[in-house]
């Protein structure tokens, strides 16, 4: 356009304005604008040869290539949204048995990185937040990012929550927590979720809204103080027991067939979960352990093995 306007106002001689008046540069702009947007009032033309030799060469090439602009870049920026479509429409068709983390905050982070330590593949992780810093985080970790409000229906249809296995919530609000589990379970009765709770008083309120295991984290926190306040050297331990691929690690397994054989070797029985219930420590000899008992096992882990 300031091309266009420029070479008007050089020959403003040849041009004619239907007012009467001189073209000056607003003139010149003005005639530009309508000009190479193709609009053409024709209040403006062009009436000596040299103008007229002006437009042919030069101001209809600025004309059609500023049509090849406009048009370029609408065909670009269709084609990217097309493409994103297609992807993640395949995504979705694509992903299954998979764990949502709603919240990518630091909490998230590290339940996404202890998934990983313990076998879990980061491509079956997607993440579900409102913050751009964490979804970019997510996406430099190799998460599957999903921007949107967790607790809106069309954000979890996003993120697959109708064939997830898994849902962990952690906000940093337990009311946002309530409404993330309360839709997560509306939209899949058999996913397994696990929620953060800041505050007691909010802990039942997550368990109705149908999260399977509940974590009060500030109480947690307090009770790791505590307990290292009194008994640091189990607080090492404890803390070994809760970092998978570090010392000491904590596993659960379905328990397959009956009786001793059911501990892997190399693994010491913590506590047997049967019907969702922790059995009395006289039950839990290996000899009681049937079928369908989860069992819940500390061994060295692996990592450490190879590093020793």
């Amino acid at each position: 356009m300031l091309f266009v306007a420029v070479v008007v106002r050089l020959g403003r001689d040849g041009y004619n304005d239907s007012a009467g008046d001189p073209i000056d540069m607003l003139d010149a702009l003005y005639y530009a604008s309508v000009t190479v947007t193709t609009t053409g009032y024709g209040d403006i033309t062009a009436l000596s040869s040299s103008a007229r030799a002006a437009t042919i060469f030069l101001i209809t090439p600025a004309r059609i290539l500023f049509l090849i602009l406009v048009v370029s870049t609408t065909v670009e920026v269709l084609t990217e949204q097309s493409r994103e479509l297609i992807l993640k429409r395949r995504w979705r068709n694509g992903v299954k048995d998979h764990i949502i983390v709603c919240g990518y905050g630091s909490t998230g982070q590290a339940a996404v990185a202890d998934l990983v330590r313990r076998g879990e593949s980061i491509d079956d992780m997607v993440a579900v937040d409102t913050n751009p810093e964490a979804l970019a985080q997510a996406a430099a970790d190799g998460v599957v990012a999903v921007a949107g409000d967790a607790s809106r229906t069309e954000v979890l249809d996003q993120a697959g929550i109708r064939d997830a296995r898994a849902v962990i919530v952690a906000p940093n609000r337990d009311d946002t927590a309530v409404l993330v589990t309360l839709t997560a379970r509306e939209l899949n009765e058999t996913a397994h979720i696990v929620a953060g709770a800041r505050e007691q008083e909010n802990m039942h309120l997550l368990r109705q809204g149908g999260a399977n295991e509940v974590i009060d984290a500030t109480a947690a926190v307090g009770r790791m103080l505590g307990l290292g306040a009194e008994s640091p050297a189990a607080v090492r331990v404890l803390d070994e027991l809760l970092d998978a691929g570090v010392g000491l690690e904590l596993v659960e397994m379905t328990c397959p067939d009956e009786g001793a054989d059911a501990v892997p070797e190399g693994a010491h029985l913590l506590a047997v979960i049967r019907d969702g219930r922790r059995l009395a420590p006289a039950s839990t000899n290996r000899e009681s352990i049937l079928p369908g008992d989860h069992l819940v096992l500390f061994r060295e882990s692996s990592e450490s093995d190879e590093g020793a």
